[in-house]
């Protein structure tokens, strides 16, 4: 990111985080009470329900006024915004100084690959990127040696019907 793009993301994300800070964990209706009950959070819809109704020393229930700042949301903890790729031609539309992309689950290896090596080259950050280390090495392997077997046909003659025979006789025998 630039020097610009960068201190206003810093900016935003300290904000976002003081924003969170201040805002309570939310917690299910009566949680604490029974075990079966976890902590995540359900609305509460009981017609006494006195989460719902807002009484004085019950937790607090979500609401926009606890909503994030506006210039933050959708920013990834990095600062940069989020962007899901299924395929190559999807990064052609990517700023790599805003956004970083993160590649589809749905996306298979060959792909994965190719998105990988085209997105290296425009210097774009891949936010999932664990997994696919080897597969890239072994994609551009793959593709040397494509290369290569193309190269040596170009150059080799083709041989004649005769030749291959007689060297197949002499194989079989």
């Amino acid at each position: 990111m630039t020097d610009a793009a960068t201190a206003s993301a810093e900016k935003e994300l300290k904000l976002r985080q003081r924003v969170k800070n201040r805002k309570p964990k939310f917690v299910r209706s009566e949680s604490w009470r029974y075990k079966r009950l976890r902590e995540s959070w359900r609305r509460p819809r009981g017609l006494d329900n006195k989460m719902r109704r807002r009484i004085k020393g019950w937790p607090p229930t979500v609401n926009a006024g606890y909503r994030g700042p506006k210039v933050a949301r959708g920013l990834h903890p990095s600062g940069y915004k989020e962007i899901l790729v299924h395929n190559v031609e999807e990064l052609k539309k990517v700023d790599p100084k805003t956004q970083a992309i993160r590649i589809a689950h749905t996306v298979g290896k060959r792909n994965r690959a190719k998105i990988l090596v085209d997105a290296r080259k425009k210097k774009i950050i891949i936010l999932n990127l664990k997994e696919v280390k080897e597969v890239v090495e072994v994609e551009e392997k793959a593709l040397e040696e494509e290369k290569a077997t193309e190269e040596r046909a170009k150059t080799e003659k083709p041989k004649r019907k005769r030749q291959k025979k007689r060297e197949g006789r002499t194989e079989k025998q």
